[in-house]
């Protein structure tokens, strides 16, 4: 049996067709039900990482096999819905001593990690991929694939919740209107602060003022750091763009903490003089607590699914991610039929 996956080439996705891939004790394979694109596949396609594998790292799917486990371990898996985490740690490759990292409890950023379709580990972009169980979280039965789908990116909206103690922020602004920025600002809402999302686009702004979060229409561009006079203790840069760290410093109170959540490819000219000035703490934001994005789904305290702009069969992944980077577009899915 070969399955269909989609590989990054030549800076873009190409069909191959392959064995699903083996599964070593302790892991699982997953029929991946559903896919989401990230502007992480899209910086990938560009060159960020390098990574020359298949493609895609949000996904819900169901486990069909596992290796190398107790048939009760078996039972509890096989045929069960999940999200699953997507660093995997020198522990579940078997290597021994682990690395410092993993020994303290930081596997996420393991020495010897690889990434689901970001680093040295085939993605979602297929019908097949492994995980180890470690990794695996189950789906509630009360969460639509739709829903699950989302967990990846809302658990790294998450992630602010472990960093910070959210309380001492009763009001947080959020550059940025995309799909990162839209589920971060829903987490801080939930958490108790009052958020306002800064946006280019006023569709997308619509969207978050539907959910009960505030707005404010900017430009986009240099202007801005005239025009805005508003400060927060708490800023969120999520922008996707450089030019959006000038902006959240600038909108970071003296002492205020300012948290990056953008990834992208190349450089971005930064001054750091508003940061020695102001005192403010930056902080980077990376993966997050699954835990916490599943359950924030199951209470429905969170709903992403207004975020979905479209969903293209897994076979046409190409059509698919040239859509994503259309003007106005959030969260495309793959569905694996």
């Amino acid at each position: 049996m070969k399955m269909i996956s989609f590989v990054v080439r030549d800076k873009k996705l190409a069909e191959v067709r392959k064995p699903p891939p083996k599964v070593r004790p302790g892991w699982a394979l997953v029929r991946v039900r559903l896919a989401g694109i990230c502007n992480t596949d899209v910086e990938i396609l560009r060159g960020y990482h390098g990574f020359r594998g298949t493609l895609g790292h949000e996904f819900v799917g169901e486990v069909a096999d596992v290796a190398g486990v107790s048939a009760k371990r078996e039972k509890r898996w096989v045929g069960k819905r999940v999200a699953g985490e997507i660093n995997v740690s020198c522990a579940a490759y078997g290597f021994r001593p682990v690395c410092d990292f993993c020994q303290r409890g930081m596997k996420m950023h393991c020495a010897k990690r690889t990434v689901l379709g970001i680093v040295a580990h085939d993605g979602a972009f297929a019908e097949y991929l492994t995980l180890p169980l470690e990794n695996l979280h189950l789906v509630p039965s009360n969460v639509s694939d739709e829903k699950a789908v989302f967990v990846e990116p809302l658990a790294a909206a998450c992630q602010i919740l472990d960093q910070l103690d959210i309380r001492k922020f009763p009001k947080a602004g959020v550059l940025g209107d995309g799909k990162l920025a839209q589920l971060i600002a829903m987490v801080l809402q939930a958490a108790g602060s009052h958020v306002v999302l800064y946006g280019k686009h006023a569709d997308k702004l619509t969207l978050a003022r539907r959910a009960g979060i505030g707005t404010k229409q900017v430009r986009g561009d240099a202007s801005d750091l005239e025009r805005l006079k508003e400060n927060y203790q708490l800023v969120v840069e999520a922008t996707g763009s450089p030019t959006g760290f000038a902006l959240a410093q600038r909108m970071t109170e003296p002492r205020g903490t300012l948290l990056l959540k953008s990834t992208f490819h190349g450089a971005a000219s930064v001054e750091t003089w508003p940061i020695v000035v102001k005192e403010i703490t930056v902080v980077g934001s990376r993966c997050g607590p699954f835990a916490k994005a599943i359950a924030l789904l199951r209470s429905g305290k969170v709903d992403p699914t207004p975020l979905i702009s479209r969903s293209f069969a897994m076979k046409d992944a190409p059509a698919a991610i040239a859509y994503a980077q259309k003007r106005g577009v959030l969260k495309v899915l793959l569905k694996n039929n």
